[in-house]
């Protein structure tokens, strides 16, 4: 067998580690309102995303390390198993807590898979055609935005919430057949040093953040020496972080590459949009299951115009990055976004459906730009052997921000949803079982319909009211978006001219 018809196998094998990754997310959140219902902990719900993505982040430098001087084969193929085994494992959970730890596991092999599948490409692929091929890595991710919820809804309401982990073991195998069977690697590698101290302090402080919002004014007042301890440990080991980057070889977060300001203010965006996107792909679904009284299906729906906005601005953002500057184009994407999310903010339970899919379809449009703009703005006017930790850095802080927003708001929106309970039945008789702890019969259609229409009321205002709350308080970092929006500059992807008149990126992008 030739060495291109080696490759395709090879591709099909890479697409489809990415594709049963990039999906995981979207599916599981259009499936969390039906998973809360039947495990319960509602208070404990976010765990289930924010375990997956501080495993994920974690991981991927690390990874990536190894990769390089271990080989790639070896480590993406041990994403892979992991991978696989932490879906198995989340299929046959018992309870929340369980499903977080599983869905952690899970997330380690997830941190293997994204940044090998890219390295391999540019392994095998000479460098005219890279940038085809990172352009077909990108059509899968805009796949994965829309098959992801709807995959998600149709298996949720049709067979069971427990195959959305189950269906990722066949895809996984093929995978894993594919690259095992037709990928052979050079053995040459070189020796780095792994930033060990870097991933510990890092996790360590984000893991402290994530517990001392979450027990905060739950299990201990936030003036307790529990979660002060938790706080002061966030802000030491999140100091030592960054005095180990400065003094580390080949540190996690390369510090000297922000000197650059297209690169800084790449990286800033990256943070600032995967912290506020993350929590509507969350939140959104249980607003659509809670307050509207539909079905997982519903929700996945719901989401779709969403994912596809997102698509739709990233193709014209990638299209039209050659005309004009970054910054013109990051310029439409915060103003769409901006409005979006200041109109989602403003819903309420008697919203009406289809003024919520126009929301997001403007949200999407707007956060879609980022998804193509900002890793070449990352790569720009970076010497090729920068170019690789440029783009894992950049992936490595939008997963940073989508963990830390994904913690945050979403203690801000439980503890905001409690005190609307605390406040809606205050003194009141007749109030059921209602506590911010379970409130899992609004997503059970059955038992829904038993509850008596002012408790219901009640609590459907008290659910709405806390994750629009939530929205409204995401344009506090987008303000910041915009601000580093037009500290970006003037500057655009380099043409250059080809002797046949036609023009190509200096990046390899196409």
């Amino acid at each position: 067998m030739t060495k291109e018809t080696r490759l395709k196998p090879v591709v099909t094998g890479l697409l489809l580690a990415i594709l049963m990754s990039a999906m995981d997310n979207t599916i599981v959140a259009t499936a969390m309102p039906t998973i809360v219902a039947d495990l319960g902990g509602f208070d404990k719900f976010i765990w289930v995303t924010s375990a997956y993505m501080v495993a994920v982040m974690a991981g991927m430098p690390i990874f990536g390390k190894l990769s390089d001087m271990y080989g790639r084969k070896r480590f993406f193929i041990f994403g892979l198993v992991v991978f696989l085994a932490g879906s198995a494992l989340c299929g046959i959970a018992q309870t929340i807590v369980q499903l977080s730890i599983f869905r952690a596991i899970q997330g380690i092999g997830g941190g293997a898979l994204m940044p090998i599948a890219f390295t391999i490409v540019f392994d095998v692929f000479p460098p005219e055609s890279r940038g085809k091929m990172t352009g077909l890595l990108g059509a899968v991710f805009g796949s994965s935005s829309i098959l992801g919820p709807l995959l998600g809804a149709y298996i949720t309401d049709y067979i069971s919430w427990h195959w959305i982990f189950y269906v990722n073991v066949p895809i996984g195998i093929v995978s894993i057949l594919l690259i095992v069977r037709y990928y052979f690697e050079s053995m040459e590698h070189s020796k780095q040093k792994i930033d060990w101290l870097g991933a510990a302090t890092l996790v360590i402080s984000v893991v402290s953040l994530m517990f001392a919002l979450e027990l905060g004014g739950k299990e201990y007042d936030w003036n307790s020496v529990q979660i002060i301890s938790l706080f002061s440990s966030f802000a030491v080991f999140f100091i030592c972080f960054f005095a180990t980057e400065l003094r580390a070889a080949e540190p996690i977060l390369p510090l000297w590459l922000f000197k650059k300001r297209l690169f800084a203010t790449s990286q800033v965006l990256a943070f600032l949009y995967g912290g506020t996107f993350i929590i509507l792909t969350v939140f959104i679904p249980i607003f659509v299951q809670a307050v509207y009284g539909g079905t997982a299906k519903n929700s996945g729906l719901i989401l779709t115009p969403m994912m596809l906005g997102s698509v739709a601005g990233s193709s014209i953002g990638g299209i039209f990055m050659t005309k004009t500057s970054y910054r013109n184009l990051m310029g439409i994407s915060f103003v769409s976004y901006v409005i979006g999310m200041y109109l989602l903010g403003t819903m309420d339970a008697e919203t009406a459906r289809w003024l919520l899919t126009l929301y997001m379809i403007l949200v999407g449009f707007g956060v879609g730009f980022s998804f193509s703009l900002l890793p070449t703005a990352s790569l720009h006017d970076l010497e090729p052997q920068f170019r690789g930790t440029a783009n894992s850095t950049n992936s490595f802080l939008r997963s940073f921000g989508m963990t830390l927003g994904v913690t945050i708001f979403g203690a801000i929106q439980g503890n905001r949803f409690t005190a609307g309970l605390q406040e809606a039945f205050k003194g009141m008789q007749g109030g059921g079982n209602f506590t911010a702890a379970d409130p899992r019969e609004i997503f059970q259609a059955d038992e829904r319909s038993k509850i008596p229409d002012f408790v219901l009321d009640k609590v459907v205002h008290a659910l709405s009211d806390s994750i629009t709350y939530t929205f409204m308080l995401t344009l506090i970092p987008i303000a910041l978006i915009v601000i580093t929006v037009f500290l970006m500059g003037n500057a655009r992807v380099p043409i250059i001219q080809k002797p046949d008149g036609q023009h190509k990126s200096s990046t390899g992008i196409h």
